[in-house]
């Protein structure tokens, strides 16, 4: 008998009420594990599909992006995250003129400032 038989299953979103396939299945583990374990969700309601999840990603991170830059970059937690999550895009990066454009985010998860002057750089070391 396969493990993975009962783990994936057929959800509604509990922001959008659109339905999608959540679990790990033979192959894969669950696409929501690629996202950061920076919120929990509310536990009185359901998964969210990827675009919701995507959103509230998104929003939570530009909200601790903000705070790390306020305080500066003091206790950075996205440093301990799984370093070899693929790169979500609009979340680690972004296309702007067919070249990829390192987020804040993206920065605070490797942990240190690179010095190149990146124009999304938390560190405040921005070229002029």
């Amino acid at each position: 008998m396969n493990k993975f038989t009962n783990i994936a299953k057929q959800k509604k979103c509990a922001s959008c009420s659109s339905t999608f396939v959540c679990g790990d299945t033979e192959s894969t583990s669950c696409w929501c594990n690629q996202y950061p374990p920076i919120f929990k969700l509310d536990p009185n309601k359901d998964c969210l599909c990827s675009t919701c999840l995507h959103q509230a990603t998104l929003e939570k991170t530009n909200q601790y992006v903000a705070h790390m830059i306020e305080t500066g970059v003091k206790n950075n937690i996205a440093a301990g995250l799984k370093s070899d999550a693929p790169f979500i895009a609009g979340l680690d990066y972004y296309i702007e003129n067919e070249f990829w454009v390192f987020t804040a985010w993206h920065h605070l998860k490797r942990g240190s400032c690179c010095k190149s002057g990146c124009r999304q750089c938390p560190y405040g070391f921005k070229k002029a």
